[in-house]
């Protein structure tokens, strides 16, 4: 719907899903907010797992938001058909994954594409000023970064007994790490994007953390943890210190503080306060429009805009720091970005024996820190 607010020329032509009630939904509801802009007949509908190719058949602009495991994949797929390509958050819920993003964006460069990331505070005109203050030394040389994503769990879908087990894992896909990546990579990634903004993309040296689940008990809430702190270390010195929880009941937010030696940025609060006090005095637009409006503009233009090299920098910093919750050990940019891992199994339909299962208890099992081991060497 953002993207239909964005450009009153923009029409929906084609949509699929997995499931043929989630799509009607979905449909159903973007109808009531814009009638007169969704163009999709029954022939453009849909469903299994080849729908996104059609999708792409059927499209100039192709928007990816799905189980993330196949936002690299589907994102190929468009580029290789010569389509521009919005695709969500997060880029790749692996190494493989996020290499695989980072070829295809740099792919559509080579072929006049646009590939625009989901990471919408790189569109919110706020957090812009800030930032632009934060690069020109309003707070001086950054020294550490504490940033939260703290929220009760997210679209948990409770289980329907006519379903098998390998439909519910898709259907509440957000709480299992072979799809999801699990609670950094997947929200996190919002608040450690910002972090690697403020870097001007400079990667880590290494990370380390913990995680695991505390209060978030029961089939519902797959493999994923429900808490997770990550600390980053960068050469000059600099941390960050990355936290986020899933929890009920409990305090919640996000915000995302930069603090250097001449003073503190609040970036979602665009304030800087220390040796110089400055407030951002406006305009305020919502970033989920203004993204979209810069992708149909650069597309009118002729000017395409790439979001490749933030998008799988961001990204990979957000799964080092998942893998280092899982595994409990310490681990350097290099030797993550470089690793085979993926997540299992890399290729999957409805077929597909699932990956795990729940326990006796209703349970299933979870990473354990000290003994999951993930990447060889570590």
């Amino acid at each position: 719907m953002n993207a239909l607010d964005a450009d009153p020329g923009v029409n929906l032509v084609a949509i699929a899903d997995l499931f043929s009630d989630k799509l009607e939904a979905a449909l159903t509801q973007i109808k009531k907010h814009c009638p007169d802009r969704v163009k999709v007949d029954g022939d453009h509908k849909f469903v299994g797992f080849d729908g996104y190719k059609h999708v792409i058949e059927s499209s100039d602009v192709v928007l990816i938001a799905c189980s993330s495991k196949f936002h690299p994949r589907y994102l190929r797929a468009a580029v290789d058909a010569g389509k521009h390509v919005f695709v969500e958050k997060p880029h790749g819920i692996d190494p493989v994954g996020v290499r695989a993003t980072k070829e295809a964006a740099d792919l559509a460069k080579t072929k006049g594409l646009c590939v625009l990331s989901g990471l919408h505070n790189r569109y919110d005109l706020g957090v812009q000023e800030t930032m632009k203050r934060i690069h020109d030394g309003m707070i001086g040389d950054i020294v550490s970064m504490e940033v939260n994503f703290l929220r009760a769990p997210y679209v948990v879908v409770a289980r329907k007994p006519e379903w098998s087990e390998i439909e519910y894992q898709y259907r509440n896909w957000y709480h299992y790490s072979w799809l999801s990546g699990d609670d950094v990579t997947q929200s996190l990634v919002h608040s450690v994007d910002k972090a690697c903004w403020a870097m001007k993309e400079e990667p880590p040296l290494k990370a380390h953390g913990f995680g695991g689940r505390s209060a978030s008990f029961g089939d519902m809430y797959g493999d994923a943890f429900d808490h997770h702190c990550v600390v980053y270390e960068y050469a000059n010195g600099a941390k960050m210190y990355a936290n986020c929880r899933t929890q009920k009941n409990c305090y919640s937010g996000v915000s995302d503080y930069i603090y250097g030696t001449k003073g503190r940025a609040s970036l979602l609060n665009y304030k800087i306060t220390g040796e110089t006090n400055w407030d951002y005095p406006g305009p305020f637009a919502n970033p989920y429009k203004e993204e979209h409006k810069a992708l149909f503009a650069a597309i009118r233009a002729g000017k395409p805009i790439n979001s490749g090299n933030y998008m799988a920098n961001s990204t990979m910093v957000a799964v080092l720091g998942q893998i280092v919750c899982y595994t409990g050990k310490q681990l350097g940019w290099k030797k993550a970005i470089d690793a085979d891992f993926a997540f299992e199994p890399r290729d999957c339909d409805f077929k597909t024996p699932p990956p795990m299962k729940p326990g006796p208890d209703g349970n299933y099992p979870v990473a354990v820190p000290g003994v999951t081991k993930l990447i060889p060497g570590t």
